[in-house]
């Protein structure tokens, strides 16, 4: 079976999205702001939610209309075939979802019209009159923008930025994703070396490592659609069993890691063994004021500190400064650094190859990319 499904992203990660879902098998890709639609049966679905690095997650796209009353919500969902998909033990869970400039407001109020819709409908089709609820869960989430609605079947369940290595991180780390993106658009390979002077919790340098290695980013985790039963199980084994036979076992890929926390360092090593990196990465303690560049080319990508993650306008200015004294001038070196500071050009000294909107969360950022001689 074919399905119209969904996949949302931080927003400026449309079009490495776009590349991913279509390696992964996607057909007919759309993209549009914080989101790419496509096509595709189990089997991409499966690939999606194990290889995509930049998805937050894979939905099945239920229905999408205008919603000005909850008379319109309640019926759409009461048309919607939802014993397609849910068994007569299962349970319908209506995720909370989000209002932007519709005249529908009340979330708790559109959860309990989509419940009540989905719940009516199983009952005639089962022909129960309670339903036990007992079985899988089918987390269903919903977006209202501008009185129009789509409503999606989510099939990873946890959000595709869990991968399973970060149980724990320092203050304010990047999200999975969102680093996973800077390392795609700093177009990392096998052969590279890769620094983060701020490396925190290690997550730029893992998806760094997982890039390089080929690793696809979920191989270590479960998702909500191997539960129902509607889903062939074979078709998630074979999605497994492809995504390990890709890794590349000749990878020569190096990460070195630095933060002037010690925790942070020891967290980063912790973390990147629970990935399984950890023979690529290297983490030690050391200040971005004694930064020097190892022999060879290197790309440094990294999240340095901004007033909104960390507190001190003041001093991450001062950071920024010190970057520029020790990696000005680049040389054959590489630089991305995510900030929404907007001087950071000035600051650093430099004036960037390159810089794009990306959003960390709802903080407006850019990426600034320096690529040297």
């Amino acid at each position: 079976m074919t399905y119209r499904l969904t996949a949302p992203c931080h927003f400026g990660l449309e079009k490495t999205l776009s590349f991913e879902l279509k390696r992964a098998g996607g057909q007919d890709i759309k993209a549009s702001d914080g989101r790419v639609d496509f096509t595709g049966d189990e089997a991409v679905i499966a690939k999606a939610n194990i290889t995509c690095s930049v998805a937050e997650r894979i939905g099945i796209i239920l229905d999408s209309f205008t919603a000005k009353s909850f008379e319109d919500i309640f019926t759409h969902m009461k048309n919607v075939p939802i014993e397609e998909y849910a068994g007569r033990n299962d349970k319908i869970h209506i995720v909370k979802g989000h209002s932007l400039n519709s005249k529908l407001t009340s979330i708790p109020a559109i959860q309990r019209t989509m419940k009540k819709a989905f719940v009516l409908r199983m009952q005639d089709k089962y022909k129960i009159s309670t339903l036990p609820e007992t079985g899988a869960v089918l987390p269903v989430h919903f977006l209202l923008m501008k009185d129009n609605i789509t409503v999606t079947l989510d099939t990873s369940g946890t959000g595709l930025h869990k991968r399973g290595y970060r149980a724990m991180s320092n203050a304010a780390p990047i999200k999975e994703t969102l680093a996973a993106g800077i390392v795609d658009l700093a177009r990392v390979r096998g052969t590279d070396t890769v620094i983060d002077p701020f490396c925190g919790s290690g997550t730029i340098l893992i998806e760094a490592a997982m890039k390089a290695a080929n690793i696809a980013p979920c191989l270590n985790r479960n998702f909500a659609a191997m539960e129902w039963g509607f889903t062939d199980k074979k078709v998630w084994a074979d999605a497994f069993d492809e995504a390990r036979e890709a890794i590349r076992k000749d990878c020569t890929f190096m990460a070195l890691g630095y933060d002037i926390d010690r925790a942070a360092v020891e967290l980063t090593r912790e973390n990147a063994w629970k990935a399984g990196v950890d023979k690529y990465i290297r983490a030690e303690r050391r200040a971005v004021k004694d930064f020097v560049y190892p022999e060879g080319k290197s790309k440094i990508i990294t999240n340095p500190p901004y007033a909104e993650r960390m507190g001190d306008i003041a001093e991450a200015k001062e950071i920024y400064k010190t970057m520029g004294k020790r990696m000005l001038p680049l040389g054959e070196n590489e630089l991305y650094a995510i900030t929404s500071v907007e001087d950071f050009e000035t600051l650093f000294g430099e004036k960037a190859s390159k810089n794009r909107k990306l959003y960390n969360g709802m903080l407006l950022c850019r990426l600034y990319s320096y690529i040297g001689k």
